[in-house]
């Protein structure tokens, strides 16, 4: 089945009216190690043993940082890091930016450019901001980059978030996981911080 047109999907880019990101008022400080927003989420729960378990820094502005270490067990090519998984990293990256925006949103469309191989025991040094903002459209790019934050670049991504409220994840998460996470104080606590209007 063929994809439909591009006119169809919704783009990466910000359109021309759309504002400029502003980082939050009660936005993490620089430097600060954001908490994982779920401790079972693939992308950043400690709790998640096979996942990746990103570590996400705010950055300046509407910008966060994270490192991936490329291991054994995230192989597609022999010795190689799986491509899913790298655009799941700068997917759970980008989507951390919801701290400097102090908003709750999903991932509407990822694009992601491969432009070097990535080998098994890499550290991808991901750099994640926010380019637009247009409603509950939150436009958005980033770069993983090898051998250090100046290296060369091994991915680039776009992606377009969807400003969503707290609702969302609770009327279609599975109930036992939903229960968990309203019963984890830490958790309630991280998301209740988010129903406050800016």
């Amino acid at each position: 089945m063929p994809l439909p047109p591009s006119a169809h999907r919704a783009p990466t880019t910000p359109p021309d009216d759309a504002l400029i990101p502003e980082r939050h008022a009660l936005a993490p400080a620089p430097g600060t190690v954001l908490s994982s927003h779920y401790s079972h989420c693939f992308g950043c729960g400690p709790q998640q043993s096979g996942g990746l378990q990103l570590e996400a820094r705010a950055g300046e502005g509407v910008e966060v940082t994270s490192e991936f270490l490329v291991r054994p067990a995230h192989q597609g090519g022999p010795g190689l890091a799986h491509g899913g998984l790298l655009v799941t990293a700068m997917d759970e990256t980008l989507g951390t930016l919801n701290w400097m925006l102090h908003t709750a949103s999903v991932t509407g469309r990822l694009e992601s450019d491969f432009v070097r191989p990535v080998p098994v025991d890499s550290l991808l040094h991901i750099h994640a901001w926010a380019t637009g903002v247009h409603g509950r459209k939150i436009y958005c790019a980033a770069e993983g980059r090898i051998g250090g934050p100046d290296g060369p670049v091994a991915i680039r991504a776009q992606a377009l978030f969807i400003e969503v409220k707290l609702e969302h994840f609770t009327t279609h998460g599975r109930p036992e996981d939903i229960k968990a996470a309203l019963d984890d104080p830490a958790l309630l606590m991280r998301t209740r911080a988010f129903e406050v209007n800016p």
